[in-house]
């Protein structure tokens, strides 16, 4: 093999890997909307969040990440957009796990739903730590600036 075809070979395993990458991130942010939406629906059921428009807030944001990840996917923009929307997923399980109406002190605890709001609890904190990971991973192998070159040739 001459140098020219291993460094095809490379180029080539190099793009596969991204688009690995791309495609876990991308399956992460939307298991971790999949997840919120699902918390929401046990807060407002278990009277932690009221049942009205203050929950649109909710809707928008995730509509935001939702955008972030399909429509602006592989862009600096969709990257920090989902990196924001999973590390606020990441606040969610800290705040139900602690305090005295958290998990286990509250009503939650002693209600037949339990088991489902934890674990919509645990799965959110996975999907969103790993959506972390793999966006911030992203983001840092992005170049931050753009050669004169390619802006004065555009």
């Amino acid at each position: 093999m001459n140098r020219r075809t291993s460094v095809r070979v490379y180029e080539a395993q190099k793009g596969e890997s991204h688009m690995k990458q791309s495609a876990m991130l991308t399956t992460a942010s939307l298991l971790t909307i999949l997840f919120m939406t699902l918390h929401l629906t046990g807060d407002i059921l278990f009277r932690m969040s009221p049942a009205g428009l203050v929950n649109l807030f909710a809707v928008f944001v995730f509509v935001v990440q939702l955008y972030g990840t399909l429509a602006l996917g592989g862009r600096r923009a969709g990257y920090i957009i989902i990196f924001l929307g999973s590390v606020l997923g990441l606040v969610i399980p800290v705040i139900h796990m602690k305090g005295a109406r958290g998990v286990i002190g509250g009503d939650i605890g002693n209600s037949s739903q339990a088991f489902l709001f934890v674990w919509t609890l645990l799965a959110l904190g996975i999907t969103s730590t790993f959506s972390v990971i793999l966006s911030a991973s992203a983001l840092l192998s992005l170049p931050w600036r753009r050669s004169r070159r390619a802006s004065t040739a555009a």
